[in-house]
Parts: structure tokens; C-alpha cells; sequence
């Protein structure tokens, strides 16, 4: 019985080593049983929207998706010069937005795509396809990625593990080999086993047998019965010695193929051991890199002096996006930054050219049947109405912001259709120009661009009369808000005083309209929506010893600006109010010192 144990174990341990034979010759079939894997899935590919960067925003790709990768490249048509970029989806990251029906991101690590189909049911088909391959890649898909992807604790993962490099082949196929003695040994092992079990077997039977016979025998049996049994005993042994094992040459061999099976297994165990101190010493060396890496990503944080924003689309202007105001400040304020030092840059590169001062302008000369001329005059009488240089009654209904020398800047916060805004008012005093030179450089448009800085392009559309014009500018795009343009309409006045006390003001008046459509070729961009004004008072004080001749020393422009802008979109109103107490003191400032510079070799214009 003891012996069929033994037999029963080994025939255990072959079942075994056959399972891990079958794995280990598995290995070199892997790149098949990948094909096969992949054979039954669907490809897929078409026009998506890519998001690229801040600068170009949303642009259409060509997607393909095949045997567990997803590739894009800039057309269809350029599909066989190379791709632009490949991601493995074994390991993305596949995830649908919150709130926006037509795009999903698929990421992996610090690698994030944002893809947008044209319907909600084409999202669906493309992330249908992306869960199949991903599924496939990542081992739950077949029973031959079961296998490619076994446990590590198995011997099966030694030829997974084999297809790594060449050194580690080389190992496996080793290992192989040893198994394949074993497998030898084994079976000479069961032959010899399978000999003596026979034999043992067959002498049971006879003593069985015999002993049976002897115990129905009585005492009054006659010694013929005895002789009679003796003989037949004496020839069934007979019978069974003929076929007697050799069992000293039995042993010697069982001995012999005990001694090659341990030896297999020690080369085995050695092979395997060595197998671990590689491991190891990967490990080790990934543990080092890991801390190094982190010890940089630590030293980074600690130089950081401002967060970093990230360009996804997430992160732009919207009703969700996850930028707090503090950030959102932050961005616009360093791209307003670098904008005005490159336009410092051009500034220096560039000669001005000096143009000569217009004829005189007169009060009016849009004509009273034109549609727009109640509108305009009734803005530009309600400015002239509230006008106040010395700022002495704007100082009790307004609040201060910020105050430079001759200049000061009041805000105020106006419900406008339940939206809020904040419209400004500031008061400044320049030294060296008129009013008629204030007011006409702010007017006209040739020049618009030698000193406002934020804008990209800008276009007089249609021409109402010699002193009224209707303009189309699109301003810079500052991340993370988005692109903005405006269409207004701009006149340039002259307000005679009507008796002695009266100021005598030039004003110029820039209001939103939808008077004319907007023009073909203009971006897809948020509509500004503003009504400003520039109102200058001309004081003269001559000197002691003035002979008449009128001198720029003796100039003196007093300086209303008033400007409510609605800026539309979703900009939180905390950084509408921070931008615009930022930048109205610099806009003041820097037109001023514009126009003294325009004029300084010029005559006066009174």
C-alpha cells in the first residue's frame, strides 16, 4: 500500500510538471496567441477634436484605435507619414466629462488626452471600443492573456517573464531543459515502481491464497492432504521465482534515477535563485531611482513661486472650470505681463511716423435722419451731464482704488440685469497737451494700435460721417479666459462753453452696437459689451512775460475717463474688479504719455 502512496504522489507531481512544461513552451508562441487576442476586436477610426494647447484650442484629428493602442495624426491623409502620438490602453485612464456630453479624456500617467465626438451616441461608440481593447490589453480578455499575465509565484511566469530580454530567455529555456530531465527520470522512475508493484502484488495473492487453504484444514486431515499442498505451494513459488525481479539491480537504479531527479532540482532551485538576486537587484536600483525622483519633485515644489496652471481645456473660462479666482487672476495677470513687455520690445524696434493734425472738426456732422443719431447724442449728452474734472462729487458716491500723484481711479458696483459690473471713473491732470489732442488720438483708429497694446487686430467697418466710425477689434487672448472682440461705434465732439463759466470739453464717446453684422472672417470669440468715454478740458496759463504766442509750458488738460464694461462669459467678478484696478492707472498713464510724445514736435491743436 505504501508503494501505490508513493506511485499516487509522483503521478501528482507529473500532472504538475506537465502544466509547467506546457507554460514554459507557451512562451515562444506569445506573439501568435497576441495577434489571435487582439484578431477579434474592432477597429475603429475617424475625425475626433483634439484639444492642442491654449493657443489653438480644439482642433480635428484623425483617431485610429488598433491592437490595444490608440494613435492620432494630424489628417487622414497623412496617416502614412507617421503618427503624431500613440497611447497603450492597458493601463489608460478612460473617463467620460460631467458635464459635457460629447468629449471623454484618456490618460495614462502625466499623459492626457481630451478627445471630442460630434454626438453624445458617437462618444459612446468611441469609448465602447476603448473599454474592448483596453480589457484585451490589460489580461482579462482570453485565456491566453490569463496565461501571459500569471502570477509571479508560478512557474508559468518564468516564460512571461523570459520574453523580457535576451539574458532572461536564455534562463528560461535553461530552466526548460532541467524540466525536460526530470520528465526522463520520472518516467523511468514509474516503470521501475510499476515493476515492483506487480511482483509484490502477485507474492500477496499466493500468501493470500494459501493461508486461506491452511485454516479450513482440520487436525484429523491424513499427511497425504499435507503433502499434497506442500507440493502445490512449493510450485506456484517456483512458478513465481522463475519471474523474480532483479532487485539489487532494481535498487541500483532507483538510486541512480533518485540521485538525477535531486540534482535537476538543485540546478533548478539555482536557477531560480538566481532569478530572485536579478530581481532584486532591479528592485533595489527602481527603489533608488524612485527616491531620487522624489527628492527632485520635492526640491521643485519648494522653488515654485506661483502654481502652476495647467493648459487642458478644464482649466480655461467657463461655468465649471476648476480654476479658483486667486489662479484665474494669476494667469491673466503674467499673460498681460508678457504682453505689455513685447509690445515695449516692438515699441523700440518701430519709428512712429508724425503725422499732421486734421483740419478742425465740426460740432456735428452725422446727419439727423440716421438711425444711430438719437442714440449717439443722447450718450454723449448724458457723459457731457455727469461730467466732473475736479472729481469733487464722484469722491462721495464712489469708492477710491487707487491713487497716483494727479491721478485717481473710483469704482462703484451697478446691477445690470442682474448681472454685475463695476464701472470706473478716474480724474487726471497732464501737463504739455490740449484737449483736441487728447481726445482725437483716443478717436482715431489709424493710430489705435501704436498704443493699445491688448489688441490683436482692428477695423473700421463702415464710416457714418467725418467724425463717427464703426469699428470691429478683436483683443488678445489672455489664458485662461477666452478670446473676446468688440463692435462699437465712436464719435469725437467739440462742447463750446455757452457763456464764460462754462468748461469748454472735447469729448470722445465709444459705445457697443449691433448695428451692423459682424464680418465673415472674424474669429468665434465672446462679444465685450462697453460704453467709455474720454472727456478734456483745455486750461491755459501763461506765463508772466507771454507775447500771445501759445506754448506747450502753458498747457494744462484736465482728464475724465469713465468706462462700464460688461465682459461677458463666465470671468468670477472678484478678478473683473482686481484687472480693472490693475490696468485702468497703466491705460491712463501709458495713453498719456503716448499723445506727449505724438505731439511734442507737433503744432497744438486747440
Amino acid at each position: 500500500m505504501k508503494i501505490k502512496s508513493i506511485l499516487g504522489i509522483f503521478r501528482t507531481e507529473k500532472m504538475a510538471d506537465e502544466s509547467s512544461r506546457d507554460a514554459l513552451s507557451g512562451s515562444d508562441d506569445d506573439e501568435a496567441d497576441v495577434e489571435d487576442e487582439f484578431s477579434h476586436l474592432p477597429e475603429l477610426c475617424g475625425v475626433l477634436s483634439k484639444w492642442t494647447n491654449y493657443i489653438h484650442g480644439w482642433q480635428d484629428r484623425f483617431i485610429v484605435v488598433k491592437n490595444g493602442t490608440i494613435s492620432y495624426y494630424k489628417s487622414e491623409e497623412e496617416a502614412s507619414v507617421g503618427c503624431r502620438g500613440t497611447v497603450s490602453l492597458s493601463k489608460a485612464v478612460i473617463s467620460a466629462h460631467e458635464f459635457d456630453d460629447c468629449r471623454f479624456d484618456v490618460g495614462i500617467n502625466d499623459c492626457l488626452w481630451y478627445l471630442r465626438a460630434q454626438s453624445s451616441e458617437e462618444r459612446l461608440k468611441w469609448m465602447a471600443v476603448l473599454e474592448k481593447h483596453k480589457q484585451a490589453e490589460s489580461g482579462y480578455g482570453s485565456e491566453n492573456s490569463l496565461r501571459r499575465h500569471g502570477s509571479h509565484l508560478s512557474l508559468a511566469s518564468t516564460a512571461s517573464l523570459s520574453t523580457a530580454s535576451a539574458s532572461s530567455f536564455k534562463r528560461g529555456r535553461g530552466l526548460q531543459e532541467k524540466l525536460l530531465e526530470m520528465e526522463t527520470f520520472k518516467d523511468t522512475l514509474y516503470r521501475q515502481v510499476d515493476n515492483l508493484q506487480n511482483y509484490f502484488d502477485a507474492c500477496a495473492s499466493v500468501v493470500t491464497q494459501y493461508t486461506v487453504h491452511d485454516s479450513t484444514t482440520t487436525t484429523s486431515s491424513s499427511s497425504n492432504s499435507n503433502n499434497n499442498n506442500n507440493n502445490q505451494l512449493l510450485s506456484v513459488l517456483r512458478q513465481h521465482g522463475a519471474h523474480a525481479v532483479d532487485f539489487k539491480g532494481e535498487s541500483i537504479n532507483f538510486k541512480s534515477t533518485a540521485h538525477g531527479i535531486l540534482a535537476t532540482m538543485a540546478h533548478c532551485i539555482e536557477l531560480m535563485s538566481q532569478r530572485e538576486e536579478a530581481w532584486k537587484k532591479k528592485l533595489e536600483r527602481e527603489i533608488e531611482k524612485r527616491k531620487r525622483l522624489e527628492d527632485g519633485y520635492k526640491h521643485i515644489l519648494t522653488e515654485k513661486l506661483k502654481p502652476v496652471i495647467k493648459g487642458g481645456p478644464d482649466y480655461e473660462e467657463g461655468p465649471h472650470s476648476m480654476l479658483n479666482d486667486e489662479e484665474f487672476f494669476d494667469a491673466i495677470d503674467a499673460t498681460l505681463d508678457k504682453m505689455e513687455k513685447e509690445e515695449e520690445e516692438k515699441l523700440k524696434l518701430q519709428t512712429i511716423e508724425l503725422r499732421s493734425p486734421p483740419p478742425k472738426m465740426p460740432q456735428t456732422c452725422l446727419e439727423p435722419t440716421h438711425p444711430l443719431y438719437s442714440e449717439i447724442n443722447r450718450i454723449v449728452d448724458d457723459h457731457i451731464k455727469h461730467a466732473d474734472m475736479s472729481a469733487n462729487d464722484v469722491a462721495d458716491t464712489w469708492t477710491l482704488v487707487a491713487s497716483e500723484g494727479e491721478m485717481k481711479v473710483y469704482k462703484r458696483e451697478v446691477d445690470d440685469g442682474g448681472e454685475v459690473v463695476y464701472p470706473l471713473k478716474a480724474v487726471h491732470t497732464v501737463k504739455g497737451i490740449t484737449g483736441h489732442e487728447l481726445c482725437y488720438y483716443f478717436w482715431e483708429p489709424s493710430v489705435r494700435l501704436e498704443w493699445e497694446s491688448t489688441l490683436e487686430t482692428t477695423e473700421v467697418i463702415e464710416w457714418l460721417s467725418s467724425d463717427t466710425h464703426i469699428t470691429c477689434q478683436v483683443l488678445k487672448r489672455v489664458w485662461p479666459a477666452a478670446q473676446r472682440d468688440s463692435m462699437f461705434w465712436s464719435t469725437i465732439r467739440h462742447c463750446p462753453p455757452e457763456d464764460e463759466d462754462s468748461p469748454d470739453y472735447w469729448i470722445v464717446a465709444n459705445h457697443s452696437t449691433d448695428y451692423l453684422p459682424s464680418p465673415p472672417d472674424l474669429p468665434k470669440c465672446i462679444r465685450l459689451q462697453f460704453n467709455v468715454a474720454m472727456i478734456a478740458q483745455t486750461i491755459v496759463q501763461p506765463p508772466a512775460n507771454w507775447d500771445g504766442t501759445m506754448v506747450r509750458d502753458a498747457l494744462t488738460c484736465r482728464i475724465q475717463y469713465s468706462a462700464n464694461v460688461n465682459p461677458g462669459g463666465w470671468v468670477p467678478s472678484s478678478v473683473i474688479q482686481a484687472i480693472c484696478k490693475r490696468e485702468a492707472p497703466k491705460f491712463l498713464k501709458n495713453f498719456t504719455n503716448f499723445v506727449i510724445e505724438k505731439t511734442k514736435n507737433q503744432p497744438i491743436m486747440i
